[in-house]
């Protein structure tokens, strides 16, 4: 759909900040329901379907976009994990999380789904998105017209979208979030004092599954993207500079933090990416002022160290829609008035187990005799006890309840 002429406003029923998981299926869900609704997106199309994000996808989570007819690359093409290993003091542990529930992670990098998600709703529903717009402003939120203007980035035109309500759906630097009073919002804060550096190397797996490696030099990853390119993480000090990391060094330090009787020797490869990622998560409350409601990391920040952001944005996205065409098609706004604390409920028990996997993880080489200690009792009780190996279950790999409910 076309841009409203200049002097002129286009009018929806929601406006979405955002074309990244939460924000494109909360679009597709809205749209099959018959609700109108704009995406917003300050990237193109082509950087959005390539940039490197996480790549493991909760069972229910499939469950949920397949219902919606939203899961079909994800069904062809993912990957099913049942295992990872800890490697912890030169030996391999390998855990079934999902041993007592049946369920699994899928492998799915976010760039394929987002690609998915973007064909559903612009291709084949020609649903309206709008790319590269510049200098996003909602206004009249705390209205019953509200509305978003933008810079179209090919004429320096503004236009105005008029709506019923907005979702942000843009990030850590929402620019929805920002719109947002700040005295009607609390935003807490953790800084893990760690820094994560990401790697991405043109090398086949080395393993299957994902490896953890917990050693008193730093925590290590393992994580096969596909047959030829693999994910990589190394502990580093916060805010370090990629440059500090030459090719020789990666490589000996994964060989050395990896190692562990019987493991395959690392295949190494071409580094096409490295960057250091600073671990820390945020939450703010409530998700939502007036007629903004946010999703994902807009919301909430979880680091990768449990592989939840991404999950935790498509949980958001199914309930907002679920609240949306409720209060778009039967004016019933009880729904919304219920999303954020339905959202927090499992936004804080993602943010308890990412602290919790955190100490496993990151106690060996934390340089307290202390918190090494208890971080090994942890990982102990969870390979030896089956009454902590399915409560970790459950949680690594979310509730079989999320299936029913969304």
């Amino acid at each position: 759909m076309a841009d409203s002429p200049a002097g002129k406003a286009h009018r929806t029923s929601v406006v979405i900040i955002g074309a990244g998981p939460a924000g494109l299926t909360l679009a597709n869900v809205l749209r099959a329901a018959g609700v109108g609704c704009v995406v917003l997106e300050a990237e193109s199309r082509e950087f959005i379907e390539q940039r490197p994000r996480a790549g493991f996808i909760e069972e229910w989570v499939v469950g949920a976009l397949d219902r919606h007819g939203l899961a079909g690359g994800l069904l062809e093409r993912a990957e099913r994990q049942r295992t990872f290993e800890f490697r912890w003091d030169g030996e391999r542990h390998v855990v079934e999380p999902g041993k007592f529930s049946g369920q699994s992670h899928f492998v799915y990098p976010q760039p394929l789904l987002v690609t998915d998600l973007v064909a559903a709703y612009a291709d084949a529903a020609r649903g309206d998105i709008r790319f590269g717009v510049r200098d996003v402003r909602p206004a009249g939120i705390d209205t019953d017209r509200p509305s978003v203007s933008y810079t179209d980035p090919e004429t320096g035109e503004r236009h105005r979208i008029d709506c019923a309500y907005i979702a942000g759906c843009d990030g850590a630097r929402s620019v929805a979030r920002a719109a947002l009073p700040a005295d009607q919002l609390r935003i807490s804060r953790l800084d893990y004092g760690i820094g994560w550096l990401a790697l991405l190397a043109e090398a086949p797996p080395s393993a299957e599954g994902v490896v953890f490696g917990l050693h008193e030099r730093g925590f290590s990853a393992h994580m096969a993207r596909t047959p030829e390119v693999t994910r990589y993480y190394l502990e580093c000090p916060p805010g370090d500079d990629p440059a500090n990391w030459p090719h020789e060094r990666i490589w000996s330090e994964l060989r050395t933090r990896l190692a562990a009787t019987g493991a395959q020797p690392l295949t190494e490869g071409r580094i096409i990416e490295k960057t250091v990622l600073d671990m820390h998560n945020y939450v703010v409350e409530p998700m939502g002022y007036g007629r903004v409601y946010l999703a994902g990391e807009s919301a909430h920040l979880v680091a990768p160290i449990a592989a939840k952001g991404m999950n935790l944005a498509i949980h958001d996205a199914l309930l907002l829609a679920q609240a949306l065409i409720a209060a778009c098609t039967a004016g019933d706004e009880q729904p919304l008035a219920r999303y954020s604390d339905a959202c927090l409920a499992k936004v804080w028990q993602y943010q308890e187990f990412s602290q919790w996997l955190s100490e496993v993880m990151h106690g060996a080489s934390s340089g307290d005799r202390f918190r090494a200690g208890t971080a090994a009792a942890r990982l102990r009780q969870l390979l030896a006890s089956d009454a902590a190996a399915a409560a970790f279950g459950e949680t690594y790999l979310g509730s079989a309840t999320d299936i029913a409910a969304l």
